[in-house]
């Protein structure tokens, strides 16, 4: 069985990206399937290497890389270049090199033609989440260039969404009931599989947690009694951060520590904390 693979790029330092290696690897291990990825970027990943037309994938690795190039700019420029860029690659490999797949993968929105997609976040309900964030009239001037830019990248997402996740053919499935709930509610689809992402249980252990708990809490000068909160994520609005910053500061002069591990945008939570006093000095991020 031959399979493409489409994502923007692999490490372990992403949850998404995790869980696709997680999979490629045991996939890989099956010798009758055959795996071509599609990516800007792979890392972390054992056994893949760069695919070299007429080499057998047998004679070495049953994952091979497609490196599709990337351009510098905005996200949303990056997107489109992507989107666009992946499916000429694939399509210079069917008509050129005869590579035909049984089935095309993708985790998330990368190609209008996938067989099979893993859906982590609906968009449709998260932009509802934060259209109060998107307004001009809260948003300085200055920063209405990336308030711009957030609302065209949103809306393209969407319009994806909207075409793609209605189609019969493309089987979808979810990471979470609340996903699957989503895709039935706004695309009508009521036969999304629930997936939920697995844990390597032997790396995200009480053993391996309490060996590094004291290096760790060193590290970021934790005191022994200080109760310390791990938020991990991008998205800090679908992932609730400001829900538990309002939260905490209602606990009043109890010792917790909140660390903030991710990318989006400050404003809003740093806002939130300045309006709570005391709580800079105990959120880190």
């Amino acid at each position: 069985m031959r399979i493409a693979v489409i994502t923007p790029f692999l490490d372990r330092r992403h949850g998404t990206e995790r869980c696709v290696i997680e999979q490629l690897e045991r996939f890989s291990a099956d010798r009758g399937t055959e795996i071509h990825i599609y990516a800007q970027r792979v890392e972390e990943l054992h056994g893949v290497a760069r695919y070299k037309p007429g080499r057998r994938p047998d004679s070495g690795t049953r994952l091979s890389w497609h490196k599709v190039p990337r351009i510098p700019g905005p996200h949303l420029l990056q997107y489109i270049f992507w989107f666009f860029t992946n499916a000429a690659c694939r399509w210079w490999d069917a008509m050129f090199r005869g590579l035909k797949y049984d089935l095309t993968y993708s985790p998330g929105i990368n190609a209008s033609r996938a067989d099979a997609i893993t859906v982590h976040i609906v968009f449709h309900a998260f932009y509802r989440q934060v259209i109060s964030e998107l307004s001009f009239r809260r948003t300085p001037v200055k920063d209405w260039p990336r308030l711009i830019h957030r609302r065209f990248y949103y809306r393209l997402i969407m319009a994806l969404e909207k075409r793609i996740y209605k189609r019969p053919d493309v089987s979808l499935a979810a990471v979470s009931g609340l996903v699957a709930q989503q895709l039935d509610s706004y695309f009508r689809r009521e036969d999304v599989r629930v997936i939920r992402n697995g844990v390597d249980a032997e790396f995200f252990s009480v053993t391996q947690r309490l060996a590094r708990r004291a290096d760790a809490r060193r590290e970021f000068g934790l005191a022994h009694a200080d109760f310390a909160l791990l938020l991990i994520g991008n998205d800090w609005k679908k992932k609730g951060l400001d829900g538990l910053l309002q939260a905490l500061s209602l606990t009043g002069a109890l010792p917790w520590r909140l660390l903030v591990v991710g990318s989006d945008v400050r404003g809003p939570y740093e806002k939130i904390v300045r309006e709570r006093g005391s709580m800079p000095q105990r959120m880190h991020t």
